[in-house]
């Protein structure tokens, strides 16, 4: 069977290509092997009407939705390889062998994230350490605060923190990442930099309650934030041939066209766009009107 649309990642912008194109009768499948890079959340934040809503929940509630229209399926199948057979065919292989035709692909397999080289950092973050105020700032404001950062977004991010709470450390785990004209203006805010590479963090159950520097000292910190390295979590896009931004994101037009014609990116994997969960999922309803447009305009030419 030729697939319309084959959509690769169930996030929400995925999610919610699959909606836009079930609703335009498009014959589509949705491959989605539930590993989202926000599974340790324990609440989305930021989304009208869904505030508050678990990954698994938001996840569930846009699976109820795309039943309402038969011609998507979701498979639950990691896609290994796309290849293009023609000029406007695909073919996409599973991990398990099984192969499938479509004139149309959508990227949406979001990001891989790399934390600070912190020793246990993972047993707190999604509970108490956290990557987007937007997201989590509300439920730690005006708290003790701490920020580790070991790369260039540190700046802007305590920045931004500053909105949320003016009790923060920024913490860049022995890298010089902040120039000193910044330090300067940090510490006249009340900003305080700690350049000593961490040892570890302190607390239980999740929540973080001191961070520990290889100089002995310590600081008390009821949560805070960290800026993580983001990369596409695999080489699907680059071995299709799509151009990517200097930032690592695959280019995309106004309807989220890629340089490859028939191949489309949404989301997170972009990086067109802060990587939150109400924007991903409003790129996957633009590449899904960039679908079904290309598709009808070849039904008529």
């Amino acid at each position: 069977m030729m697939l319309e649309c084959a959509i690769i990642g169930g996030g929400p912008a995925g999610l919610n290509a699959a909606l836009v194109l079930g609703r335009a009768k498009r014959n589509v499948i949705l491959f989605d092997i539930n590993q989202p890079r926000n599974a340790v959340t324990q609440e989305s934040h930021g989304f009208i009407t869904r505030d508050g809503v678990t990954p698994r929940e938001f996840r569930n509630f846009a699976h109820q939705d795309i039943r309402n229209y038969p011609s998507v399926k979701i498979k639950e199948f990691k896609i290994v390889k796309v290849k293009k057979e023609s000029n406007s065919i695909f073919q996409l292989v599973t991990h398990e062998g099984e192969v499938y035709l479509s004139k149309k692909v959508i990227i949406a397999i979001g990001l891989k994230e790399r934390l600070p080289n912190v020793k246990g950092i993972r047993n707190y973050y999604g509970k108490s350490i956290f990557n987007c105020p937007y997201c989590d700032g509300w439920e730690l404001r005006e708290q003790p605060l701490v920020l580790i950062s070991e790369n260039n977004h540190a700046t802007h991010m305590a920045k931004v923190l500053y909105q949320w709470s003016k009790d923060l450390v920024v913490c860049t785990n022995g890298k010089k990442v902040i120039s000193d004209a910044d330090v300067q203006l940090f510490n006249e805010k009340g900003i305080r930099i700690k350049q000593q590479q961490i040892i570890k963090l302190s607390g239980q159950d999740g929540k973080l309650k001191k961070v520990i520097f290889e100089d002995g000292t310590e600081i008390d910190r009821v949560g805070g934030f960290v800026t993580p390295d983001l990369e596409q979590p695999n080489n699907i896009a680059q071995e299709l041939g799509c151009e990517f931004s200097e930032n690592g994101g695959i280019i995309i037009d106004s309807l989220g066209r890629t340089n490859v014609e028939g191949i489309y990116a949404a989301g997170d994997t972009t990086l067109a766009a802060p990587t939150q969960l109400v924007i991903a999922a409003s790129e996957g309803n633009r590449a899904a009107m960039g679908v079904n447009y290309d598709l009808t305009m070849e039904e008529f030419n």
